[in-house]
């Protein structure tokens, strides 16, 4: 029954999603500290809004402590954990120069053809997200695009627009790809390896006509010209700063997947698996790092020595330095060449510090820190022999000090937030008036709720804080579901899992938590994206890959149903 307290629920529920889609600051004016803006955003609106909730008894204790334990086979600690561990692992792997490599060694496969460049950092960028997951990819991946676009004079957008749909369709291949195919696989009861057969699939489709999409709206040659003005050959061995960490880093992450897989026919909860190979990892960096440090192979930076680095800002960024010296040949030394690095230095500031400031809920510009730097410092003699501090420890573990920043930690309050959330929609009866109307609209029948759910669970990414925000209210709401049969239930839940993976290549940054990463560190890189373009140039790929993705995942259900 719907009372005045579900209305109330309802509309904080929904002004909840409208700032972390639109996130606010409040001036207020502190003493000593003069004028500050209180962020209203990602990390601190769902919070807030359960204490205003808690404080109108529109939920209680029981529904937070549920919210956090979990109900109906959703655990979100478990969820937290297993994304925890595994990013840490992505992260440092990383951290090691392993991606930026890879990318150094595609690029001089693909030469000076533009198509054929840019169908190979396609397949570069969709295999290492299946493994990794779309976080670390999108983190190194757009810093490079950046860096590469800008040293051969290309159009940027193109190839980060074909990077973020390669990120975010391969993460739906895994169950850890993304945090919302756990919240899939725990709410629908799906084995792990069963979850890749289901979605295999329907991701073969989406990135097949996904390209088709990109190359349709970006033919023209002023987007991705047949070749390319400015080439040269890299050297993938010049980034690879840590090889031994990769070679560990790389056998722990694959065997940690494999054990995961195959555990999960014998229902144990994966976190218990995920956390003991991330602390073995953590272990073998700081010991790594520490004989490395004992022997003089870590620079003052905290980097591999190296003879390729032969000065302090190739030490500082060797990415760049490699890509700047290969693209400029004797012959282009010239004032016009130097003119072009030159105009774009904002641009090319260092990889490693700017993924360190990384926010993951909001852009911050450089004005605002610069207002910030100019403020009243408390207790500033602490807080010079604290940076002395970090200096030093990072000079000696500089892998986990630099993946330390990166974590996504504030995943951690909006997750939880999330779900409590949700749970307060249930507690006022909400999720089962949204699952009478699905199942009066579907009549309980596969394949309607297949495009109900997926269509709807598109769409929702973008209105309901995040693919996680979304994937959760609709796993409740299936569930919950009266008269709906198990394979329809069965059904949705794929359905689902693609949409929330498909769901962050749409019309809002926010869609995603990779969303605000991906252009938080555009902004860092002087490259301004707006909404509207973003939403332009998403909305042909999300049309196809909607449509593909839940065509196949119908035809596997006729199949097996």
């Amino acid at each position: 029954m719907i009372t005045r307290f579900s209305i109330v629920t309802l509309i904080l529920f929904i002004l909840s999603i409208a700032l972390v889609i639109r996130p606010i600051h409040i001036p207020i004016r502190l003493p000593r500290l003069g004028k500050r803006k209180i962020p209203i955003n990602l990390t601190t609106t769902p919070p807030t809004i359960i204490a205003i909730l808690w404080a109108s008894q529109c939920l209680g204790p029981t529904q937070i402590r549920d919210g956090i334990v979990g109900t109906d086979g959703v655990k979100p600690y478990n969820i937290l954990i297993l994304f925890f561990s595994l990013a840490y692992m992505a992260i440092t792997l990383d951290i090691s120069g392993i991606l930026q490599a890879s990318a150094f060694w595609v690029s001089n496969k693909g030469g000076s053809n533009g198509w054929k460049l840019y169908f190979y950092f396609y397949l570069m960028l969709t295999s290492l997200s299946v493994v990794l997951g779309n976080d670390p990819v999108i983190l190194s991946g757009t810093v490079f695009l950046v860096y590469y676009t800008t040293a051969t004079e290309l159009e940027p957008i193109p190839w980060l627009i074909s990077e973020f749909a390669a990120a975010n369709t391969a993460s739906m291949v895994l169950f850890v790809g993304n945090p919302t195919n756990v919240v899939v696989c725990e709410g629908f009861a799906i084995n792990n390896a069963a979850f890749t057969a289901y979605t295999i699939l329907p991701f073969l489709a989406c990135n097949f006509v996904c390209f088709l999409a990109l190359t349709f709206q970006f033919r023209d040659k002023k987007h991705i010209p047949r070749k390319l003005r400015a080439t040269g050959i890299l050297n993938p061995r010049s980034v690879l700063r840590d090889p031994g960490g990769a070679l560990v880093g790389s056998l722990l992450l694959g065997t940690c997947l494999v054990v995961i897989i195959i555990v999960s026919f014998f229902k144990v909860d994966v976190w218990k698996i995920s956390l003991p190979f991330a602390v073995a990892k953590l272990i073998f960096d700081f010991a790594w790092d520490h004989y490395r440090f004992t022997t003089g192979k870590l620079s003052h930076h905290g980097h591999s020595d190296s003879k390729e680095e032969t000065s302090a800002d190739d030490d500082d960024d060797p990415m760049y330095s490699q890509i700047q010296r290969a693209m400029t040949s004797p012959t282009e030394e010239g004032p016009h060449r130097k003119e072009t690095f030159n105009s774009n230095a904002r641009t090319l500031t260092n990889a490693t510090a700017s993924a360190q400031v990384v926010d993951r809920t909001s852009p911050v510009s450089s004005s605002k820190s610069s207002k910030l730097s100019q403020s009243v410092e408390i207790f500033p003699n602490t807080r010079r022999r604290l940076q002395t501090t970090h200096d030093g420890l990072a000079a000696h573990f500089p892998t986990f000090l630099t993946a330390l920043p990166r974590l996504p930690f504030a995943l951690v309050p909006f997750a939880f937030s999330q779900f409590i959330l949700i749970e307060a929609l249930q507690h006022q009866g909400w999720i089962d008036v949204f699952a009478h109307w699905l199942s009066k609209a579907s009549q309980g029948k596969i394949h309607p709720s297949i495009w109900l759910i997926g269509v709807i669970g598109v769409l929702m990414c973008n209105v309901a804080g995040t693919n996680i925000g979304a994937t959760i209210l609709l796993t409740k709401v299936v569930r919950a579901a009266p008269n709906f049969p198990s394979d329809t239930t069965r059904a949705a839940g794929i359905a689902l899992a693609v949409a929330s993976n498909i769901g962050a290549v749409s019309f809002t940054f926010s869609a995603s938590l990779a969303g605000l990463l991906w252009r938080t560190i555009l902004v860092q890189k002087g490259i301004n994206i707006q909404q509207r373009q973003f939403a332009f140039w998403n909305l042909l790929p999300i049309l196809f890959m909607t449509g593909a993705g839940l065509a196949i995942v119908s035809a596997e259900m006729a199949v097996l149903y």
